[in-house]
């Protein structure tokens, strides 16, 4: 089984600045700028900023001041929670890749069985005088924000032919490349394939979601489990170079790369690394 940290959401080159923790703790995702989907941020929902009397493009446009506004298009992928667009009753969680990174995909083998781990990077925001803004206080860290256990892989081109309801998504409007991978799941745990853990989308931040190093200013500098150590293993993918890990007693820490979207991790050389997969997703109940 393969494990894949998947980095996905706003960022300082995609969107432009962090992805929003809500004052009640929510972590609100937001899908990167897409000149060519069809869907607008003006079609996007978000059930907890209906308490502070918002909206989700509001939202957007007062975090990067009107760079990026409801009436472009938004690139919704990973699509993981009903909530967030209109949907048909068949939709089910899908998430799409093409190029480089589809094709580290492929060279390390993930498909039917393997999980993600989505991950970006988050700061805490505050609602005043009806205007969205970064706590000044904050500083953004990366937090994993949801999950999919993949239960089918279909070219992007021929999914429609399956399930109509898909021509929404990003990697299925018109001139799509031929060779992108569309990735499906079932929306809740234990349903679909046997024991599967489905996909979804963590409401709140507790300390297991982040990664970023609480010692440290740089989101990418990592402290995780001890047992992610390679320690004569396989590390995890574009982290081969053995100077970016440390040890100790208590933790494994990390210097992760600046960039790259998915990073693969083979579970059947780290025992620990489903369990703990495992109690993440468990920790949402």
């Amino acid at each position: 089984m393969k494990i894949i940290l998947s980095r996905k959401g706003f960022d300082s080159s995609s969107g432009g600045v962090p992805n929003p923790i809500l004052p009640d703790g929510t972590l609100l995702p937001l899908p990167i700028p897409d000149s060519r989907s069809s869907i607008l941020y003006h079609d996007l929902h978000s059930e907890p900023l209906a308490s502070y009397d918002s909206s989700y493009s509001s939202l957007i446009e007062d975090l990067t001041k009107m760079r990026i506004t409801r009436q472009q298009g938004a690139h919704l992928d990973p699509d993981l929670c009903r909530s967030h667009y209109a949907r048909t009753h068949q939709w089910k969680p899908v998430f799409g890749q093409r190029g480089s990174a589809l094709g580290h995909l492929k060279k390390q083998d993930v498909g039917i069985g393997d999980l993600f781990l989505f991950f970006g990077l988050f700061r805490e925001v505050e609602f005043v005088d009806r205007q969205w803004c970064f706590v000044n206080t904050s500083r953004p860290r990366h937090i994993f924000w949801g999950w999919m256990q993949v239960e089918e892989v279909l070219l992007a081109t021929q999914a429609s032919d399956y399930y109509p309801w898909i021509v929404y998504h990003p990697h299925c409007q018109p001139e799509v490349c031929d060779t992108d991978l569309l990735y499906l799941s079932s929306l809740a745990k234990t349903s679909g394939v046997h024991d599967s853990l489905g996909a979804g989308v963590f409401t709140g931040l507790k300390d297991n979601q982040v990664l970023s190093d609480p010692d440290r200013q740089q989101p990418s500098a990592w402290r995780l489990p001890c047992w992610f150590y390679p320690n004569q293993r396989m590390p995890l993918s574009f982290h081969a170079k053995p100077d970016r890990w440390s040890d100790d007693k208590d933790y494994c820490r990390l210097q992760s790369v600046a960039r790259g979207q998915e990073f693969v991790l083979d579970a059947d050389q780290y025992p620990q690394a489903l369990p703990w997969a495992q109690q993440l997703i468990n920790d949402t109940d």
